[in-house]
């Protein structure tokens, strides 16, 4: 007689897409007056900004519910980002923009894109103007210049574990890392940005198992907390993120897939929960991949902090290294 085992339910729900997906979006023009601006805060400068100061020089992208431009100071000339998201995006976008804003309020740091001002339009349109970052992302990098050589790699995982470190610090999970969330001046300082998922924690231990977040980067507890989900910190999370982040840099492609394979929940769940951590091919120095097994350890404890990874032989080296 055969045996049949008991197959093992496994806490997996595939997340709604957002309902603003399935709407055409429009880039909006920035308004023309002060009066139809409201100020909501400034950190950054004596004078207050709001949209009339404001001359739109191109689009940069549009985001789930809103349109990113690079624009222009008039006074200053000084050139900034501003992401307007609109007043009848749904309930979920308002949530994430008033969730990066309150985040954004609290940050300061090198290595953490700086928010500007905050205004408000009577019709509802929420502008957020931020830091310019001239190089774009790091999938920007990836796809102009080709895959990071071990040192450029160094340079950039410093950056970003400094940006970790104080968002940790200050009880901050990012929980959307990825290449398209680190922005890059030419400079090839790289700082992190898009806090619209983001949780801060009320006490360090607080579990943030909510599936947010880009489903390629997310860490094995947030696709099955009840294997991988024991004694959680979140913020593990961001560092399994950031480890798959450096290897598609280095590979050229999304580490868990063949080159050329668009991701799906399925693959992917697959892949995180069930299979072996990525590896990196031959021929890498011994620290590069002790680096990454400590970055994409399958249980959480096991990786190391932000606080560690800084300590490691790997970003110990000479922080001078440049694009070309």
């Amino acid at each position: 007689m055969a045996l049949i085992r008991e197959r093992r339910q496994l806490n997996l729900r595939l997340p709604l897409p957002e309902p603003s997906e399935c709407r055409p979006r429009f880039a909006l023009p920035l308004p023309p007056t002060a009066a139809a601006t409201t100020a909501l805060t400034n950190n950054s400068s004596s004078a207050a900004i709001s949209a009339a100061d404001l001359d739109t020089l191109q689009v940069l992208g549009h985001g789930n519910g809103g349109t990113v431009y690079k624009v222009r100071h008039k006074r200053t000339s000084t050139t900034y980002a501003l992401k307007l998201v609109y007043g009848d995006s749904d309930p979920t976008v308002r949530r994430q923009i008033f969730r990066e804003m309150e985040i954004l309020r609290r940050t300061d740091s090198p290595y953490v894109v700086r928010c500007h001002a905050i205004f408000e339009k009577p019709s509802g349109d929420i502008g957020i103007v931020m830091e310019y970052m001239d190089s774009g992302t790091l999938e920007t990098l990836l796809k102009a210049h080709g895959t990071f050589s071990e040192p450029k790699l160094a340079h950039v995982a410093r950056q970003v574990l400094n940006g970790l470190n104080y968002l940790h610090t200050h009880k901050i999970i990012h929980r959307d890392i990825k290449p398209t969330n680190l922005l890059v001046n030419s400079n090839m300082e790289v700082k992190i940005a898009d806090f619209g998922v983001s949780k801060i924690m009320c006490r360090t231990l607080d579990a943030c198992n909510s599936y947010v977040g880009t489903c390629a980067y997310m860490s094995p507890e947030r696709f099955d907390p009840d294997t991988y989900g024991g004694n959680y910190n979140g913020y593990a999370s961001d560092i399994w993120s950031l480890g798959l982040t450096l290897m598609e840099l280095y590979m050229g492609h999304f580490p868990f897939l063949p080159p050329g394979q668009r991701p799906d929940w399925a693959t992917l769940m697959c892949a995180i929960c069930f299979g072996e951590p990525p590896s990196l091919p031959d021929g890498v120095s011994e620290e590069f991949r002790s680096f990454m097994e400590c970055c994409l350890q399958k249980e959480s404890g096991k990786r190391w902090t932000a606080a560690q990874l800084l300590t490691h032989p790997f970003v110990c080296k000479d922080p001078s290294v440049s694009v070309s």
